[in-house]
């Protein structure tokens, strides 16, 4: 009983996860949210890209749990985090051990075989494994977040690549309509040259907006060939052997949800690692701690003898032992208290870092809330001087065609409307993937798998009670006795 009573104590530290400050909300203007319950559950669920209603996109998405080799190194880093802690759990129970044996030789002839069963076991008398066991416990969680971690971000990279290619066939098709513009253009000058009611400079100048034109076409063919080539190696694919057909662009723009600041805590996954390296390290404290304290190891054996193996099942010889054994270091020059100080100290860098990485989550959520606010009040204005810079070019045209105008300002007013219409759509791509970069900043509905229900409902209004981290001990590695 009492072996039972000193095995259930840890010298750790109760754990509580470093204090965060926090605000009420989000300094930018956060979205509305969801109405439609189906994209509220496809948030939820982590189906996040299924929101931009495009169906290729939805389809490339599976690949990455199939190629992707960062996911790959990331899964692997999880399985032996697990294989770790199933060593530590493991010298918490008795190791028994079997053996057996046979020789002969010499003058004349003689023999002997012997078996025997032996066990031992060392109680967690001052809870030292039990602290290993809750350090490793957190190191399988933060290993299990950074999985997800990089699983967001890959999610988040092929989007935004896919985004791109898309922008760019939408912009190659723009320039290739303004080609052929530009040729009927330059057909239509240079018939006027050759009947004399245009000057060979409109004819150069003509030539000069074509040879421009294509150009760029060929520029935004480079770009969509290197999106292209980033989508096939994230989805672990030779860029030779993968592609993407052109398709017209679904430009979605979908709301995300706002979730308060002490919620995306729980919901971000490289915040949700730093905080389980914190528990890691306090258990760790509680290891250094134990090292104090004497080490008891109880010890059993049994076994027999005989001259041979045909009659050791027979034989009389049999032994056993019963042993207990205690040993204490009695100095040892201050390196038990150094321990406890460098475990202390990793648990306050452990702890920086964790505050550190919840204010790079809040600051890169405020950045993207301004940037989608920003973005949609520059893409009305842009769109609508795309839509004057087209009327002014049609003017000057007709202008130019009736002899009141020259040739330049013709390519004045095209080049113009070219510039403002390809950037509608840069500005829409922007959009896109600022709506990603959101969604990764808040965690893509993904959420702490080790947190108890009642803390995750809690984390909704516990911004309001102060600077504190909603986060409580529910956070406890696998294997914490209370």
């Amino acid at each position: 009983m009492l072996t039972a009573l000193l095995g259930a104590c840890s010298t750790a530290p109760r754990y509580e996860v470093p204090g965060v400050a926090l605000a009420p909300g989000w300094k930018g203007q956060a979205p509305a949210g969801w109405v439609d319950t189906d994209a509220h559950r496809l948030w939820r669920s982590g189906q996040w890209w299924e929101l931009f209603g495009d169906a290729d996109l939805s389809a490339l998405m599976p690949g990455l749990e199939i190629g992707n080799q960062n996911l790959a190194l990331a899964l692997a880093g999880v399985t032996q985090a697990q294989a770790l802690l199933h060593q530590a759990q493991a010298q918490r129970w008795p190791a028994l051990g079997a053996q057996a044996g046979t020789q002969r030789g010499g003058r004349p002839a003689n023999g002997s075989a012997s078996i025997g069963l032996s066990a031992s076991w060392a109680p967690d008398l001052w809870g030292r494994l039990g602290d290993a066991v809750r350090a490793q416990g957190a190191n399988v969680q933060a290993s299990a977040a950074n999985l997800e971690a990089v699983r967001l971000a890959a999610r988040a990279g092929l989007a935004n690549a896919y985004f791109g290619a898309r922008e760019a066939d939408a912009e190659a098709a723009l320039v290739d309509d303004i080609v052929t513009g530009y040729r009927r253009a330059l057909q239509i000058t240079e018939n006027n040259y050759r009947a004399g009611q245009a000057a060979r400079t409109d004819v150069l100048q003509a030539q000069s907006t074509l040879e421009s034109a294509l150009a760029s076409r060929a520029a935004l063919a480079a770009s969509r060939a290197g999106y292209e080539h980033a989508i096939a190696l994230l989805l672990g694919q030779p860029p030779a052997a993968f592609t993407l057909p052109a398709r017209p662009w679904v430009n979605t723009v979908p709301e995300v949800p706002a979730l308060l600041p002490s919620e995306l805590l729980l919901r971000r996954p490289d915040v949700a690692s730093a905080e389980r390296a914190v528990a890691a390290a306090n258990a760790q404290i509680g290891v250094a701690h134990s090292a104090f304290f004497p080490s008891f190891t109880l010890s059993a054996a049994a076994g027999g003898g005989a001259s041979s193996l045909a009659t050791l099942a027979s034989s009389s010889v049999f032994t056993w032992s019963l042993g207990a054994s205690l040993a204490q270091s009695l100095f040892d020059a201050g390196a038990r208290g150094a321990a406890i100080e460098q475990a202390r100290a990793a648990h306050a860098a452990a702890s920086a870092a964790y505050r550190q990485a919840a204010l790079t989550a809040f600051g890169q959520v405020e950045n993207q809330l301004t940037a989608l606010a920003s973005l949609a009040v520059q893409s009305e204005h842009t769109r609508a001087a795309a839509d004057a810079a087209k009327g002014a070019e049609e003017r000057t045209l007709r202008s130019y065609q009736a002899g009141i105008s020259a040739y330049a300002n013709v390519i004045a007013a095209q080049a113009t409307a070219l510039a403002a219409r390809r950037a509608v759509l840069q500005l829409q791509l922007q959009r896109q993937q600022a709506v990603v970069a959101l969604i990764q900043a808040l965690g893509g509905g993904w959420i702490a798998p080790w947190v108890a229900p009642a803390d995750a409902a809690r984390a909704a209004t516990d911004a309001l009670a102060g600077p504190v981290s909603p986060i409580t001990r529910s956070g406890d590695a696998p294997g914490t006795r209370r």
